[in-house]
């Protein structure tokens, strides 16, 4: 059987050996708290599942592409109480069936073979991915330090030939945050360049502190050049209702519609009610943001007091420590029942480092800290 080249040379998703292994550990009936995939326990708010229960129609029909027009309002909603922003419901906002595949298709819609598609590493596996299987070639830039995404980072070489430029803010896996200027130069270098900049701010929402900005804040009102990908997952514990949206430049946003309605790709509508009732509220984010910066707390404590630097992780849904060899303390831990990311399934740059994601619950993590704290401690 043939296969597509560059499919077989991107080889197993990193994620999934570790999962693997946890799972044959889980077959054999042995306890462990995970914290190597970004899927919360918490309840999905009632209210959310609620919205979908009463929107499951009694005949199935076809969704839309671009997503029901009340949606569609509902995030523009957002975005204005939340950055400030206006933006037109009808040309540029698209929904989404979660941010994961709309960010691994768009390079389809934007590259063509040979362009250079831009992202950070360690990072999101999907931008890579997504860009070279859309026939780019893959500029990563390796991230050290503070590990915040700068447009000095990118050679100027690079530039001559970069279709599309990834973001992440706040960062997977770092949780690092780049700030308003940060953002507005790596804008204004992607104008300068005719090159498209998408920034992947799923994790916008969660945060301590002040709140981190959005790429939406600095492009304008016409949003030129700029795709700004935000979801439901991770704000309002919606991961398996995979339902998220793009904003930004109404021509991008035409073209993406327009792959869209080539692939069939588009949310059920009975989810977008759903979304329409997550995207309307913001207290029970607070309340999500509360959770998590308790899970945070208890986790940096005892990786300080083992005298390990907990780096960035300022906010979004992860903690990144370095700990010297990732590989080595991933399989400590694992032995003893606590699954963690080793950093350098996240591409170079995360050697080094393990990621942890703010997924179990705060008692969960609270048995975890002593594992770790008896696993690590140093003689």
């Amino acid at each position: 059987m043939k296969i597509n080249p560059v499919l077989a040379g991107l080889g197993t998703y990193p994620i999934a050996l570790v999962q693997e292994r946890a799972r044959a550990m889980r077959e054999a009936g042995e306890r462990l708290v995970d914290f190597s995939i970004g899927d919360p326990r918490e309840p999905t708010p009632a209210f959310i599942r609620e919205a979908l229960r009463e929107a499951v129609p009694e005949i199935s029909q076809y969704p839309t592409t671009r997503g029901l027009l009340r949606l569609r309002q509902a995030v523009a909603d957002y975005v204005r109480r939340r950055f400030g922003v206006e933006v037109d419901p009808q040309r540029q906002v698209l929904a989404t069936t979660g941010s994961k595949e709309a960010i691994f298709s768009t390079p389809l819609a934007f590259v063509e073979a040979g362009d250079v598609v831009v992202c950070p590493s360690p990072g999101y596996p999907i931008y890579a991915r997504g860009g070279a299987l859309a026939g780019g070639r893959i500029h990563q830039v390796v991230l050290a330090g503070d590990f915040v995404f700068r447009v000095d980072s990118v050679p100027d070489d690079v530039w001559d030939d970069a279709a599309l430029v990834w973001t992440c803010s706040p960062h997977n896996p770092t949780g690092s945050v780049m700030s308003r200027e940060d953002i507005a130069t790596m804008y204004e270098r992607c104008r300068a360049t005719d090159t498209l900049l998408c920034a992947d701010e799923c994790y916008v929402d969660l945060y301590e502190g002040e709140p981190p900005p959005s790429l939406l804040q600095v492009a304008g009102p016409d949003l030129e050049g700029a795709l700004v990908y935000l979801s439901l997952s991770k704000r309002s514990g919606m991961t398996g209702y995979r339902s998220a949206a793009v904003v930004g430049d109404p021509e991008a946003i035409d073209v993406l519609a327009s792959l869209r309605s080539s692939t069939g790709t588009a949310p059920p509508e009975f989810t977008q009610a759903a979304a329409v009732a997550a995207w309307s509220d913001d207290e029970h984010v607070e309340e999500r943001r509360r959770v998590f910066a308790a899970k945070r707390a208890v986790l940096r404590r005892v990786f300080e007091d083992l005298g390990m630097e907990v780096v960035a992780s300022h906010a979004g849904l992860y903690l990144w420590v370095r700990v010297g060899d990732d590989l080595a303390v991933t399989e400590t831990l694992l032995t003893a029942g606590v699954v963690v990311s080793p950093g350098r399934a996240f591409g170079p740059g995360g050697e080094g480092f393990i990621r942890l994601a703010l997924v179990p619950t705060v008692e969960e993590c609270v048995e975890a800290a002593e594992v770790v704290r008896r696993c690590l401690r140093r003689s």
